[in-house]
């Protein structure tokens, strides 16, 4: 009996940089039988990055350019794209920049582009703002979005009325984060914040939060990890009392993180805006309970309120207090939200992502 195969899906990615949490997804697709993989990236490493750099995979590649700066955003030129003949599909992790502008004003009528984004940030009004909302226009020109997580579903869904929009959000490999769990909660109870130190994160919230369980007698230790940026600013904001029970660990690299989650007992994340927040993936992986504000991406799919975490209301101080000090008085709670996310990590590996790029990817291809 003649079995026929069906012919590889040739997906082609244009990412901005090597983000190691992208990566993780990428490897799975190009372990994945259905998908031929190439991924291109308008730079080598960001400036400011701190993530180690490694060697590229067979099917990944620099292209050559360069950007220009303006305030936190960079807007990439680069030359020698590829032939978009080699391609069923293109994905494009980005749109402010010449090269997916040319691919999708002019070739996304030749070949099927795909936009993979976050929310989008509301508009401040300004010329950079105005200059970002011009850009956004040239996805209309994408066959369909790829948002990252339900919330940017919503958003998505509001812009872009009667285009296709699939819900694909950042996942990684979780196996390290999620062996050699142990048993939580122990004493005294561990809260985890891992993240960039400024405001954004709200991080100045954390601590606020945290000093008043202090104060209040409860037994807790506060575990800070990632690049210091403010913190040493945030920290006079507190007392010294509580100053004692909180550790700062430094800038960790991604294969260094997994001890730190294993020292933790309750993750929390109070971002007044995260666009998603892999940190969460982890969280969950590592089998933790996770708190996070409203403002970040990745609460709505990662966290089922009361089970494996909870989700506050962004900046609301008390509100995460209250949910802190719950934990610490109920050890059980913070036992049974243990159990929850590990159960719950198995949908979120970076073979369960690939999956979910191939399923949406065939449908793609049967609308065009």
């Amino acid at each position: 009996m003649n079995i026929k195969h069906q012919p590889k899906i040739k997906a082609t990615f244009y990412a901005i940089v090597p983000s190691p949490y992208q990566r993780d997804i990428f490897y799975a697709l190009s372990q994945h039988p259905e998908i031929n993989l190439k991924v291109f990236y308008l730079e080598p490493a960001c400036s400011d990055s701190p993530w180690p750099e490694k060697p590229l995979q067979p099917y990944e590649f620099i292209l050559p350019g360069f950007h220009l700066a303006w305030g936190l955003s960079r807007f990439h030129i680069n030359w020698h794209l590829p032939n978009i003949t080699d391609s069923d599909v293109i994905v494009l992790n980005g749109y402010m920049s010449v090269t997916a502008q040319l691919l999708l004003r002019f070739q996304a009528k030749q070949i099927p582009c795909v936009f993979w984004g976050e929310k989008m940030v509301g508009s401040s009004g300004g010329i950079k703002s105005q200059l970002q909302k011009t850009l956004a226009t040239a996805l209309e020109q994408c066959q369909a979005i790829a948002a990252i997580g339900s919330h940017a579903v919503q958003d998505y869904q509001q812009r872009f009325p009667g285009k296709p929009i699939f819900n694909i959000p950042y996942y990684c490999d979780l196996a390290a984060f999620s062996q050699q769990i142990p048993q939580r909660p122990r004493t005294p109870v561990t809260i985890l914040f891992c993240g960039q130190m400024i405001a954004r994160k709200g991080v100045d919230l954390l601590l606020q939060a945290f000093e008043t369980l202090i104060n209040q007698g409860l037994e807790a230790r506060l575990l800070l990890v990632g690049r210091e940026a403010d913190l040493p600013q945030m920290l006079t904001e507190v007392s010294e009392t509580t100053r004692h029970y909180i550790e700062y660990a430094g800038f960790q690299a991604p294969e260094d993180l997994p001890q730190f989650f294993r020292q933790a007992d309750i993750f929390v994340l109070p971002s007044r805006h995260d666009g998603w927040g892999v940190v969460v993936n982890q969280a969950v992986g590592a089998g933790l309970p996770v708190i996070c504000s409203d403002a970040v991406g990745a609460a709505n799919d990662l966290i089922e309120q009361g089970k494996n975490g909870y989700i506050f209301p962004s900046g609301d101080v008390a509100a995460l207090t209250q949910i802190l000090a719950n934990y610490l008085q109920n050890p059980n709670a913070i036992a049974t939200a243990s159990d929850e996310s590990l159960q719950k990590s198995v949908m979120w590996s970076a073979k369960a992502g690939a999956q979910n790029w191939v399923d949406t990817l065939h449908q793609l291809i049967d609308i065009e």
